[in-house]
């Protein structure tokens, strides 16, 4: 068994070429005696990104064509130079993602990129690429693709990454890959193969070598002889956390056990503002705090929920299943979170009075949080939050309100008068 993969049988289609880059990927890390947790496999949307599972690695996985761009985040945190940021991407997130690539050669930051080359898109149906050669036929191309490739080597090449080469995914071609991962600075690895579920059924009879060959993309190796990114800024900048200052404990921490919490309103309505503030104030009472903000592509609309996990242990996760304390200050929230709500075993819904609660086991508290004003509901909620957990005090809530941009019109008096009824 692998030291780098959990299982001989990988999750592709039975002759996909994705398996060989897997397993000799794992080779190549073997060879160079690293550990698993010495490597970050970054992958995105693609029949290639369903790999995450099958490694033993850190694994970061996001939308199409934006693994270049995760991957440079990830090589620009790291601490330890010794690590490895491997990119997985497809030819149909290259093609998505070009400017990250570019980009990331241009800057030449050290990581290795792994094109995974079918020739089309062949998690969304089979269509023609940015890669794909002329004369190859697609569900979107027939008859034949007419216009020509990019040559991604040699725009990597130009746009300045240190090592770009390419090759016929055939073979055992552990070593090439180990080549490109011992480079300082930007590498990237274009491996030819055939997708079996669309590229040789619209293309029967033709080998992958004969395709190569008639596009006119033989193997190559290129390179710039030029420092990573890293190496030229790395001492000459701090961190970029550097200027933040400690967060100052103002009290002791008295939570025993972990407390899961959504906060959750309509967007616009300051729900991810009063979120981080109650994060802040949880931290400074001695609390470890993760926050997870979630809404809709069109972030004026719809709902605006956070998920908030404070704890007196340290954290492994964000975001919730099961919450232990929903507040809800509108139509919107409460839609968003019907199934978690329902899912509540024992704790705590604060609801606005305008609206109904559904079936649940949380003791359910109603707040007429919206008259406060559509725009302090979810601070009121805060506020109500306090008073009713002790996790953090009334007080601090106010202070923290106070020193932002809602303090000048924020009903206080009238929002402390009503909780005191």
């Amino acid at each position: 068994m692998s030291s780098f993969l959990n299982s001989e049988h990988l999750p592709f289609c039975k002759g996909c070429g994705h398996d060989l880059i897997a397993k000799h990927t794992s080779a190549a890390l073997e060879n160079m005696g690293l550990k698993p947790l010495d490597v970050i496999i970054v992958t995105d949307i693609g029949c290639h990104g369903i790999i995450d599972a099958s490694f033993k690695t850190h694994t970061l996985h996001g939308l199409h064509g934006r693994s270049v761009a995760l991957g440079t985040g990830v090589a620009l945190g790291k601490k330890e130079d010794y690590k490895k940021v491997i990119v997985f991407i497809g030819d149909g997130g290259v093609t998505i993602g070009l400017q990250h690539l570019l980009e990331a050669s241009r800057l030449n930051i050290d990581m290795t990129i792994i094109i995974h080359n079918n020739f089309l898109y062949g998690m969304t149906g089979g269509q023609t690429s940015g890669l794909t050669p002329v004369g190859f036929n697609t569900t979107t191309s027939p008859s034949g693709n007419t216009f020509a490739q990019y040559d991604i080597c040699e725009l990597a090449h130009k746009a300045g990454a240190a090592y770009t080469s390419r090759f016929v995914g055939i073979g055992n071609f552990t070593d090439k890959l180990e080549e490109a991962f011992r480079v300082k600075g930007c590498s990237i690895v274009e491996i030819f193969e055939v997708c079996t579920g669309y590229g040789v059924k619209f293309n029967p009879g033709r080998k992958l070598r004969e395709i190569v060959e008639n596009s006119g993309k033989n193997d190559i190796v290129l390179k710039n002889e030029r420092p990573s990114f890293e190496a030229i800024f790395k001492s000459e900048t701090s961190s970029l956390f550097s200027d933040f200052k400690d967060t100052e404990i103002k009290e002791e921490t008295s939570l025993n056990e972990p407390v899961r919490l959504i906060l959750s309103g309509s967007a616009g309505e300051g729900v991810q503002s009063a979120a981080s503030i109650l994060a802040k104030l949880a931290i400074q009472a001695g609390y470890n705090v993760t926050q997870k903000g979630s809404y809709p592509v069109t972030v004026g609309v719809g709902f605006s929920t956070s998920e908030i996990i404070i704890s007196p242990d340290e954290i492994h996760y964000h975001g919730t299943t099961i919450p232990d304390i929903v507040i809800i200050t509108s139509t919107d929230g409460l839609k968003h979170n019907l199934k978690k709500i329902k899912s509540i075993q024992a704790g705590l819904l604060l609801i606005d009075t305008s609206l109904q609660a559904p079936e649940t086991k949380a003791n359910v508290k109603h707040m007429d949080f919206r008259s406060y004003g559509d725009k302090y509901a979810a601070l009121a909620a805060l506020m109500y939050f306090a008073k009713e957990t002790r996790i953090i005090t009334v007080e601090a809530v106010e202070n923290a309100i106070k020193s932002s941009r809602s303090a000048e019109k924020f009903p206080f008096e009238k929002v402390k008068n009503d909780f005191n009824k």
